[in-house]
C-alpha cells in the first residue's frame, strides 16, 4: 500500500485503527548530559540491545512508589520478547525493593506509570521517586523514569530509541533534534538489523536551534531491526530526539 508521509488524512485513520495492519509509532528522548562522548539520546544514556532475552526488575529511589503508596502504584513496561513479538506487562511497585517483570526481554522502548495514590496536578506528579528498570538481581539499568529539570515527575521513559518487533516493516516519517542552550552538536541516527552491523543513517548538526526533517520518501527498515539516535557536544548540554513511524504488517 502505497501512501503519501505528508497526507495528514491517512495518518490520522492509522491513528484511529481504521487502516488495518498499520500503526504509528512515536519515540521520544532526552539526555540531560550530551558530552563530546556520543551516546544513545535516552535517559539512562543507554539503549540495551542484548542477544538473548533477561529477566528484568523495576524500584523506586522513593517509598511512597508502592502498591497503597501516595506515589506510583502500577507500571507498564513495553517491549519485545525473546522472539520479538511486542508484549506489555504492568508491575506493581513495590518501593525501594525491586518488583520481578514478568517474562523475558529483549528490548524495553518504553515504561509509564499507569496507576498512583496522588491525583496529579500541576504541582503534584504522580510518582515520589526515580523508578529504574534493571537486569534482575540488581543488574544493568535499562531505562528510568525521573524528574524533570523542575523536579516534577514525568510520568514515562525518554527513551530516543525503537527496535521493529517481528513481522512488521518500519518506514521513518520524521525526526526533530534540539540542544537546550546555544553550544553546537552532533546527532546520529544509527540502524542495526538484528546480529548485523550498525549502519549510520543520517546526521544532523545544530547550534542551539531545533531542526526538524520530513523524509519525502520514507526511511525503510526491516523487523528486528534496532533504531537509535545519538548525540554529542563540545559543551556539555541536554538533547531532545524525536522520531515518528508508521509500523505495516508484513505479508
Amino acid at each position: 500500500m502505497s501512501y503519501n508521509p505528508q497526507d495528514r488524512e491517512f495518518l490520522i485513520e492509522v491513528e484511529k485503527g481504521n487502516v488495518p495492519g498499520h500503526s504509528i509509532i512515536n519515540k521520544f528522548g532526552f539526555d540531560s548530559a550530551v558530552t563530546s562522548t556520543l551516546q544513545s539520546i535516552a535517559d539512562a544514556q543507554v539503549y540495551q540491545t542484548p542477544t538473548t532475552a533477561v529477566s528484568l526488575e523495576i524500584l523506586s529511589s522513593d517509598a511512597n512508589d508502592a502498591a497503597a503508596g501516595t506515589g506510583a502504584r502500577t507500571v507498564e513496561i513495553q517491549g519485545l520478547d525473546a522472539n520479538f513479538a511486542e508484549q506489555t506487562q504492568t508491575v506493581t511497585m513495590n518501593g525501594t525493593t525491586a518488583a520481578a517483570i514478568t517474562g523475558t526481554w529483549m528490548r524495553v522502548f518504553r515504561a509509564r506509570v499507569t496507576e498512583s495514590g496522588t491525583y496529579a496536578s500541576q504541582s503534584a506528579g504522580s510518582h515520589a521517586g526515580t523508578l529504574t528498570v534493571r537486569v534482575a538481581g540488581a543488574g544493568a539499568t535499562w531505562a528510568t523514569i525521573g524528574l524533570t529539570t523542575a523536579s516534577f515527575p514525568m510520568g514515562q521513559t525518554e527513551i530516543g530509541a525503537y527496535t521493529i518487533p517481528a513481522g512488521k516493516t518500519a518506514y521513518l516519517l520524521a525526526s526533530t533534534i534540539s540542544v537546550d542552550k546555544n553550544t553546537d552538536a552532533i546527532f546520529q541516527l544509527f540502524a542495526r538489523p538484528f546480529n548485523g552491523a550498525w549502519n549510520l543513517k543520517g546526521q544532523t548538526g545544530t547550534f542551539g536551534t531545533p531542526f526538524t526533517y520530513q523524509y519525502p520518501v520514507p526511511l525503510k527498515f526491516e523487523e528486528k531491526t534496532d533504531l537509535e539516535i545519538r548525540g554529542d557536544s563540545g559543551n556539555t548540554c541536554g538533547g531532545g530526539a524525536m522520531f515518528d513511524l508508521i509500523l505495516v504488517d508484513n505479508e
